[in-house]
């Protein structure tokens, strides 16, 4: 029987609790109505969906849309990498994560291949090599270092570069106007302002590999005439954004959570063969890319209520990996845990289609970090690491770390 619980107006959206763990107020939410009516701050009415079942079965239903065009979002949080519209937006060409089938299936099929867990096997040695010259560098250095600066970003924008061929040299552009995209609390010009300099940059670049491609997934994308540079322009940044970002804020993210639990970090240590259900545990426990959005383009009973039409749906994959119903003791970090099934990637045919480089490069990324430096700990005071929930992929701003052995 659904429990009485108020409805709430905007989205909770600061993990109150801890740095990891989902907002107390989504928690009880989520206990008494998994499916919850939510009224957003313009008093537009929409809905909230925080249970793993629900959450599992929307993201499977592609009667609910993805489309900006079909919808409004109410509140200034976003799809993480779309702009927010105060009004229904026009798609963005190549954009596919904002469209529906077919248009989404005719682009992202063009990337299947690109993607496989048979190509990102081959790559694996490649990526431990990447780690491994970063750490050596990290090395170098006189602690305290910062983790963000001198690893957890540079491996995934080194990865990416090299795979979309994108010149590394070229990373202050991209690095400093995918941050500033991914600011939530600003205005549509800024956002846009941040988003016309990497497509200005990224249109210039596809155009250069259709002229003379090289051996590089956007040179292959290039060479296909139906697309228009329009489309890979708007394919290449998701890719660069979502490639570069959300691996490493897990990296960063990921060090921090380890650091905060030595028992499991001890435990990491001492059996490294627990690193790839690690791995999982940590895409569970942490969310980084938690709030998406969806559309109902036709009335749709989910979890015990019906979504009417043209209903705005914001989906919480944090509140969803911590569902006790699919996971014992969901805020507890466990290393040994199986958390295959967790929504971090979310799922149907929007899952995420980079994640098995994602895996390639956590594993490779704590396994070399950890080896490498046995004595890694915080700098700071944990509660003074900065904390990016000002912005709409989640993580550390800086993590300052050091070490008192020499590294290995």
């Amino acid at each position: 029987m659904r429990q009485s619980v108020p409805v709430p107006h905007g989205l909770p959206m600061d993990r109150d609790a801890n740095p990891f763990d989902p907002p107390r107020a989504i928690t009880r939410l989520r206990a008494a109505r998994p499916v919850s009516p939510l009224v957003f701050p313009d008093g537009h009415e929409g809905w909230l969906v925080t249970g793993y079942d629900a959450v599992r079965q929307l993201m499977a239903d592609t009667r609910f849309s993805s489309r900006l065009d079909l919808g409004v979002v109410h509140v200034p949080y976003e799809t993480p990498g779309m702009p927010v519209p105060s009004e229904p937006s026009p798609q963005i060409p190549g954009v596919f994560i904002a469209m529906d089938p077919p248009d989404h299936t005719r682009l992202r099929r063009r990337l299947t291949g690109a993607f496989t867990v048979k190509r990102m096997k081959q790559l694996e040695e490649h990526i431990v090599e990447v780690t491994e010259r970063q750490l050596d560098a990290m090395a170098r250095l006189a602690p305290p270092v910062d983790l963000v600066r001198e690893f957890a970003l540079p491996v995934p924008s080194l990865v990416i570069c090299e795979l979309l061929g994108v010149p590394y040299e070229d990373r202050d552009t991209f690095q400093s106007n995918s941050a500033k995209f991914l600011v939530k609390e600003q205005t549509l010009e800024e956002k846009m302002a941040a988003y016309g300099a990497l497509t200005t940059y990224l249109a210039e670049l596809v155009t250069s590999k259709r002229a003379a491609p090289g051996e590089d997934i956007l040179s292959d994308l290039a060479r296909h005439d139906d697309l228009t540079v329009e489309e890979l322009t708007g394919i290449a940044f998701l890719l660069l954004l979502a490639g570069h970002e959300t691996t490493a804020n897990m990296l960063a993210l990921g060090t921090f959570a380890l650091l905060e639990h030595p028992d499991q970090l001890a435990e990491l240590r001492a059996d490294p063969d627990l690193l790839p259900d690690a791995v999982e545990e940590l895409l569970r426990y942490l969310a980084v890319g938690d709030v998406f959005y969806r559309y109902a383009t036709e009335d749709i009973e989910l979890g015990g209520e019906t979504i009417g039409k043209g209903s705005t749906v914001v989906v919480s994959l944090l509140a969803a990996n911590h569902d006790p119903r699919r996971f014992a003791h969901p805020d507890t970090l466990d290393v040994h845990r199986k958390a295959r099934g967790h929504l971090s990637f979310g799922h149907g045919v929007h899952q995420c289609l980079g994640q098995q480089l994602a895996r390639v490069e956590m594993r490779a990324g704590f396994a070399g970090l950890l080896r490498r430096f046995p004595t890694l700990e915080l700098a700071i005071p944990a509660n003074e690491v900065k904390l990016r929930t000002d912005m709409n992929i989640y993580g550390v701003h800086e993590l300052p770390v050091t070490w008192t052995e020499p590294a290995g």
